[in-house]
């Protein structure tokens, strides 16, 4: 089952803080939903950082990352 992280409307690096909560919680794949082009770099870098594979889908004027191991 997918963990879905809602981190709209926040501002980093609380989409960081958020999407590396869910990682720490071991529950793959994670769905992060960001509506800034920043958080979504931000966020990709950081989980590519820690090893993981992200995949980046425009959803309307937001963003969906799936973080996989």
């Amino acid at each position: 089952m997918t963990r879905q992280v809602d981190a709209r409307g926040l501002s980093c690096p609380q989409p960081v803080i958020l999407a590396r909560q869910a990682i720490r919680a071991g529950e793959f794949p994670v769905e992060v939903l960001v509506d800034t082009r920043t958080s979504c770099d931000n966020v990709r870098r950081a989980m590519e950082m820690l090893g993981h594979t992200v995949a980046v889908a425009a959803d309307g004027d937001d963003f969906k990352l799936k973080i996989t191991r």
